[in-house]
């Protein structure tokens, strides 16, 4: 039993969807769970740690966050000279009527800091709804939808982030409706410039890493491998000692890595597994120094486990990313844990494990692009509803995991495609940093006839080559050296198209 205004029915909207509602006296109701946009918004203290407060929050009030939307660094609006914000959007379900939900989300700006202060000017924490179900609503208090959304980017993106390409139901429909154009939201968008302003106009996509942000879109990143096992299928056994490993790593960031990651479990074909202690005792004593080292100021380290005690233990130690190649089926804690680590999680298309992963019955495929698209999708999805934003996300297709040549082909050059099915169902999604690991992997032996791993280098740049011009963001290489020539270069043309076409 809730009490609040009552909202009473006073004409049809768009479509016969949506209805406006107008405050009624003050009664008590049932108030069935309904769907809701949220914005958020920060621009005082530590912006993010403001946003994961506030979700944590949200979730104590009854307000169950399902979907999120990118996170946009942006310039302030009417009032200007303010530092820039922190924005984003969540989708969520609440049984709370829609002003107990302003109610709640007033409460935890003034718990977070928020006093009354100039209208549009500086804040912990601001939080508007934007819809409630499919209702309008007019009161002293409250309109919604949010009446200033259609005029501001800053919204618009995160909510079309919130969105897939395709209505997926009739709340989803009715939120299109309460625009004032005849597409909906979409349209909105696009008369507000649509995806190009992204990167410019004061606005930007970004991933929190290592207390700063990071906007992936500006170059190519470099992920140097560090192989710790004696049994990797490229270098096993090369890099087992601290000092071979330092050594190594001061290597491939002089070559120009940007971040190097870490593993101390093969994930190759038939691999043995290893119990996360035995991991831990291998991983550890490198971490620690790679992350002591001077070279390694302003650079990143990622940890490759699908453990969560590993992932747990490693980022206290100081690694800034999560790189699991199971995407949580092989750790049942994992996607819990990492929600928790507030660390990015890469999470890499498989199935099985490295020991059925190549099984015929994991090979099947009808359309290899859509199915790895479907099967990550739902990998994302459960690691949203878990915890884990779609901000901190990056995807990676898992080249020779689960595929044989033709299919790591297919791939390769169908990486807009992946990208376009993740799209239909969620556009924050699609839009995560793409990371891809073709390095030395047996599909480029054979088609190039080289048997030895460390002979597939040129076979690898050529790969890379490809991967970035098709839309990769971070590529994951032994050889840092030559890799890093050909992003530089296909970085410089994908500038050179994006001047021509702007």
């Amino acid at each position: 039993m809730n009490i609040f205004k009552q909202l009473r029915p006073s004409k049809r909207g768009l479509n016969g969807v949506s209805r406006h509602y107008k405050a009624d006296t003050s009664v008590e109701v049932h108030s069935p769970e309904q769907e809701v946009v949220i914005a958020l918004g920060s621009n005082v203290g530590d912006r993010l740690h403001n946003f994961n407060e506030a979700l944590r929050q949200m979730k104590r009030s009854g307000i169950n966050v399902t979907r999120h939307g990118c996170l946009y660094e942006t310039a302030p609006a009417y009032v200007t000279e303010q530092p820039q914000f922190l924005n984003s959007a969540v989708r969520a379900f609440t049984k709370l009527g829609p002003h107990e939900l302003l109610g709640a989300l007033k409460k935890i700006e003034k718990d977070m800091g928020r006093t009354k202060g100039i209208r549009y000017g500086p804040r912990p924490i601001d939080m508007d709804i934007l819809f409630y179900g499919n209702l309008r609503v007019n009161s002293d208090v409250l309109t919604i939808p949010h009446e200033r959304i259609w005029e501001r980017p800053f919204v618009i993106a995160p909510l079309m982030d919130l969105l897939g390409i395709a209505i997926e139901n009739d709340t989803v429909a009715s939120w299109h409706s309460l625009s004032p154009h005849s597409m909906g939201i979409f349209e909105s968008w696009e008369k507000l410039g649509g995806d190009p302003i992204i990167g410019k106009k004061g606005m930007r996509r970004v991933l929190p890493i290592n207390k700063g942000l990071w906007n992936w879109s500006q170059k190519t990143s470099i992920m140097g491998i560090l192989n710790l096992t004696p049994d990797s299928f490229s270098d096993g056994g090369k890099f087992q000692s601290v000092e071979a490993a330092i050594s190594q790593v001061r290597l491939m960031v002089s070559e120009g890595a940007d971040m190097i990651d870490i593993g101390a479990q093969s994930t190759r074909p038939m691999a043995p597994r290893i119990s996360p202690q035995e991991e831990l005792d291998r991983l550890n004593p490198v971490l620690e120094a790679i992350l002591e080292m001077p070279e390694m100021e302003g650079k990143l380290v990622s940890v490759d486990t699908f453990y969560s005690e590993v992932a747990s233990e490693a980022v206290s130690k100081g690694a800034h990313i999560v790189n699991d190649v199971s995407a949580g089926q092989l750790d049942s804690d994992m996607l819990r844990v990492v929600a928790d680590l507030e660390v990015p999680y890469i999470a890499m298309h498989m199935r099985g494990d490295p020991s059925t992963m190549q099984n015929s019955e994991n090979l099947e495929y009808d359309d290899v692009c859509n199915q790895v698209a479907t099967e990550l999708y739902s990998r994302l999805r459960d690691a949203e509803l878990s915890g884990v934003p779609a901000w901190r996300i990056i995807i990676d297709p898992g080249f020779g995991f689960s595929k044989n040549t033709e299919q790591n082909l297919d791939i390769l050059t169908g990486l807009p495609k992946i990208r376009a099915e993740i799209a239909d169902k969620s556009l924050a999604l699609s839009h995560a940093p793409l990371l891809i690991g073709p390095s030395r992997k047996r599909f480029l032996g054979e088609i190039c006839s080289r048997p030895a791993a460390v002979d597939r280098d040129p076979a690898t740049v050529a790969s890379v080559t490809a991967g970035v011009l098709a839309g990769a963001n971070i590529v994951r290489v032994h050889n840092v050296r030559e890799n890093r020539d050909a992003v530089m270069l296909c970085d410089a043309m994908l500038r050179r198209r994006s001047i021509a076409s702007f």
